[in-house]
């Protein structure tokens, strides 16, 4: 063996070193900047930690803070480690479990001992300064190699019942590691791990919750105490972070749902929506928006039943890949027999035949859309035929995941499937893709599209999954899209069991992104459900199915868009675009011909003629995001005029009533109206 390494670095240059060199030594050979800056390394397309060393020549890669994907990923590892020994120093007897990273923090699972109460909110401060300890102290993480029956040992040894468990179940030959904090606590883990604690900023972390979780995410083992944490690379970074978590919350759909009064949701229908009349004026509008795109783009609409036969779900191949989300029902024979408060007054008693048939309430529009395409003989000349529904879907989310409209479990989606040539399809996803683009500009979005990729389970074979991910390339290269400009990227492994999909992922107000739109080149359900048209050549063919949605779900986007907009709507979508508001009950008269006339011009108004002072009024209805308020006194009835507040300006307008009413009337205009 050669006494000296060779190590390939991205600039192309190569480095020889000695044998048992680390990326730490390669780094400190470059120069002691970037030995400071270097958090770890990517070895031959592994991440690793610095001090681990090489095995042989290898490519190298330094990861630093500019590598800031990489880089939040292992400190927040890193975090969850250090609140891990944070707790079990502070409370001794302390059970420690797992602690990932996520998206924007860590968070650990841990059992409080015996003898305190689970841990709460209360201990968090405590647990930070602990933390901050522990960072400033900088310990070394160190890596060790052990076998299962000494881990299996270890842990038993030192009371840790959970992490025993664990370990029993790892294979005996796979290379097992453990982590040291100093030399007085461990974890086994995977790593990778940054070199100490002092690589961390111990002001650039913070403690936010706790949660009740279960062992292994089965409520029926043990119950542990989750601690969630955010961590980032700085101060800058998490302050930044907590500044977009105020506003989040200010913005939060379901306060201002509340406040604007525009649903509710409770337990009779979890997870479903009760939309009041402010909030549906909103669906309302959005429907006739939709409908209007639609209509124009050349979509005819339909409609198709709830309730489906399981045998259909089943040729669909729904039932086999779906059947835990869905809410099957069976088909029932009523009969009378008393059975005392359940029957109710009725004493009726449904009871399942021997031979009913199960029902599915549908999770989506798809196969129904089949079965109106495969209604009499469909000819090439017909095609492409765009289906479009409204369509109410169900799902069986866990009670757990729901999340106001955001995660419902019935919902309504501005659904439509093309059916088409094998040669129609790429102009097809064109055009939507190029529909969508409208839409979205309407509502003052900017977004991301991105294509999924085929899964590792799903149907259809390989040679159509090619064509299929290469026509929906060749559809956004044709839209001219498929560029930097609109964060164009391919996700492997991400697409459905049944096609790839491109989807549109918009990004809001305040930097949040949210996946929307979809559309997927199916090849697989017109072959399970037979769908055929006649060919030019008088033979039958296959025709492709392309699902495509731009809200997505109807109580999702008006989610996002009261999030977007802090509930200060587009006036064409506000519930109430306009309040008429007296100072005196002399103006009372004028207010309600105001009203009179701003209705005549199509705007939603109200009166407000309460004996209350005007600024209690201009209070109560900016709290309610009315766009317009039209305050008049006595000077303005006996002139014609009003005071005209517009929603976040700080400065009136005094203008005619005729005025108000023409600037209004261009407001409430839907921008797909406007010429």
């Amino acid at each position: 063996m050669s006494e000296l390494l060779k190590i390939s670095l991205p600039d192309g240059s190569v480095r020889e070193m000695p044998q048992g060199s680390t990326p730490a030594d390669v780094a400190a050979a470059i120069g002691p900047g970037l030995a400071k800056a270097a958090l770890a390394a990517r070895v031959d397309g592994e991440l690793r930690d610095l001090g681990r060393p090489f095995t042989g020549d290898a490519e190298l890669a330094l990861i630093t803070s500019r590598d800031e994907e990489e880089a939040l990923e292992l400190a927040r590892h890193d975090y969850a480690h250090v609140l891990a020994e944070a707790v079990q120093a502070l409370w001794p007897g302390t059970q420690i479990t797992f602690g990932p990273s996520t998206d924007d923090g860590f968070y650990y699972d841990v059992m409080a001992p015996v003898s305190r109460e689970p841990f709460g909110m209360d201990d968090l401060p405590a647990i930070e300064e602990k933390m901050r300890e522990i960072i400033k102290a900088d310990k070394p993480l160190r890596r060790e190699v052990w076998t299962r029956d000494r881990l299996i040992e270890t842990w038993k040894a030192q009371g840790e019942s959970f992490k025993a468990e664990w370990a029993a179940e790892l294979p005996d030959d796979e290379e097992l590691s453990v982590y040291w904090s100093g030399e007085d606590w461990m974890d086994m883990c995977r790593g990778p791990h940054l070199a100490s604690t002092g690589k961390l900023d111990p002001d650039a972390f913070k403690l936010m919750r706790v949660a009740g979780a279960y062992w292994r995410g089965d409520q029926k083992n043990a119950q542990l105490t989750r601690i969630y944490g955010t961590g980032w690379l700085n101060k800058k970074q998490l302050n930044a972070h907590l500044m977009r978590l105020e506003e989040a919350a200010k913005r939060d759909h379901r306060k201002l749902g509340r406040e604007m009064d525009l649903f509710h949701l409770q337990e009779e229908a979890h997870g479903s929506v009760f939309w009041h009349p402010n909030g549906y004026k909103i669906w309302r509008e959005l429907e006739a928006y939709m409908r209007r795109k639609m209509d124009g783009a050349g979509y005819q609409e339909i409609k198709t039943p709830q309730l489906m036969d399981v045998r259909q779900w089943t040729q669909s191949g729904h039932w086999g890949k779906y059947a835990e989300n869905m809410f099957a029902v069976p088909d029932i024979v009523p009969e009378v027999e008393e059975l005392g408060d359940f029957a109710g007054e009725t004493g009726a008693n449904p009871k399942v035949a021997s031979d009913a048939h199960w029902m599915a309430i549908k999770p989506m529009n798809c196969p129904a859309h089949v079965l109106v395409f495969k209604q009499g003989i469909t000819s090439y000349r017909e095609l492409p035929i765009r289906l479009g529904e409204m369509g109410c879907c169900h799902r069986n989310e866990p009670h757990g995941a729901l999340h106001g409209l955001m995660r419902v479990r019935q919902f309504t989606q501005d659904d439509a499937h093309i059916f088409c040539t094998e040669s129609q399809v790429v102009e097809e996803v064109r055009a939507f893709i190029e529909l969508a683009d409208s839409v979205y500009k309407d509502f003052g979005f900017t977004y991301a599209i991105k294509l999924a990729l085929r899964p590792e389970k799903r149907f259809g074979s390989d040679e159509d999954w090619d064509k299929a991910e290469q026509e929906m390339r060749d559809a956004v290269a044709e839209a001219g899209m498929a560029n930097e400009q609109y964060g164009w990227e391919e996700l492997p492994g991400e697409g459905a069991f049944y096609a790839p999909k491109l989807e549109w992922h918009l990004t809001d107000a305040i930097g949040r992104t949210w996946q929307v739109g979809t559309i997927q080149g199916d090849r697989v359900l017109p072959e399970r459900l037979d769908a055929t048209y006649i060919g030019e050549d008088g033979g039958r063919h296959r025709p492709v199915m392309l699902h495509r949605a731009i809200f997505g779900s109807y109580e999702r986007f008006i989610g996002i868009l009261i999030e977007h907009f802090a509930g200060r709507l587009p006036v064409w979508l506000a519930p109430v675009q306009a309040v008429v508001a007296t100072i005196t009950s002399d103006a009372d008269g004028f207010a309600k011909e105001a009203v009179a006339k701003l209705e005549a011009a199509g705007i939603r108004v109200e009166s407000d003629l309460r004996n209350e002072k005007i600024n209690y009024k201009v209070r109560e209805h900016s709290l309610a995001k009315v766009p317009h308020l039209l305050v008049v006194g006595k000077r303005e009835a006996e002139e014609g005029t009003v005071a005209m507040r517009t929603l976040g300006e700080k400065e009136q307008k005094f203008i005619s009533l005729d005025e108000a009413i023409a600037l209004l009337k261009d407001a409430v205009t839907a921008p797909d109206l406007k010429a």
